[in-house]
This record gives C-alpha cells, structure tokens and sequence, in this order.
C-alpha cells in the first residue's frame, strides 16, 4: 500500500509541474530531513525542559556523563566533543557552575590544568534528559520498524561519512 502523500509531495509536485527540466529528487529526501530536524529540535526541547536544561547543557553533561565515574573531562576535550570555541565552553562552564551542575578542580596529574567535574545534581539531570530525550525519539520513530531503522541509521552514516 503506497504511502500517503505529504506536504513535501505535494511541494515537489507543484515544482515538477512547474520546472519539469529539473530533478527533484534531492527535495524529497532532504525536504523530510529538514522537517525531521524541527520534529527533533521540538522533541528535545521538551525532553531538556522537565529537568530545566537548555540543549547546550545537556551536551556538556552528556559529555561528562559519557566519560564515566567520576564523570571529569578536562575543557579541551569538552570544547572537542562539542564543537565550540574555547571562548564558548569558558562560558558554558562558567553558567554551569554557577547552576551548580559541574565543578571546576585542578587535575591532579598538572598543578596548572583545570578539570570539569559533573556534580551529583549535574548527573541526576542528565540522567532524566536522557531519559526522556529517547522516550520522545523512539516515538518519533515509531512509525518505522527497527529493522528500518537500522537500514535508515547505515544511510545517514554513509550520507553524513561520504558529504564530510
């Protein structure tokens, strides 16, 4: 049973009418990747607002929690994961500091370098974003089987490898 048309049908159909010279084919998928995208922003968000974290506060947090007890990464390797500046991450350390989220203590191995260290209420929010962030993506996926997921996950990895 074909699928139901959407809006993107629907946009790409007025533009083949339009400029049947053309090959629409990039419209199709991409124009659902961007759709996609917004659903995603949206869903996050919502997953993010019941512990009170903005989405750039739940990837520092995720990236300490990532790290393991005792959840620590040092601000070069922070900035590396979440591809920001330095001056970017300085501010972002600073606000969750301040929130008490992470603590700030000199590495133990360099007297002059300085370590990130997720707090236990750092960790009880992003534990809870976590949650709810995958709860909320798998009902955005739910419409496809696993088995699709997984052939749609191996494409975007091409696609994401290949367009780098």
């Amino acid at each position: 049973m074909p699928a139901q048309p959407d809006e993107v049908d629907l946009i790409v159909r007025s533009w083949e009418r339009e400029r049947p010279d053309l090959d629409f084919a990039p419209l199709r998928v991409l124009s659902r990747v961007d759709r996609l995208s917004h659903q995603l922003d949206a869903a996050r968000r919502a997953a993010f607002a019941e512990p009170g974290l903005e989405p750039w506060e739940f990837d520092v947090l995720a990236s300490l929690r990532r790290a393991g007890a005792p959840f620590t990464l040092s601000p070069k390797t922070l900035l590396t994961q979440n591809l920001v500046s330095s001056g970017t991450m300085t501010n972002r350390i600073d606000r969750l500091v301040a929130r008490g989220l992470v603590r700030r203590e000199t590495d133990p191995n360099d007297g002059r370098g300085i370590l990130v260290v997720m707090t236990a209420e750092g960790r009880d929010a992003v534990d809870a974003a976590i949650s709810a962030l995958l709860a909320a993506e798998s009902q955005l996926l739910s419409a496809i089987t696993e088995r699709e997921q997984e052939s749609l996950s191996i494409l975007l990895r091409r696609l994401g490898v290949d367009s780098v």
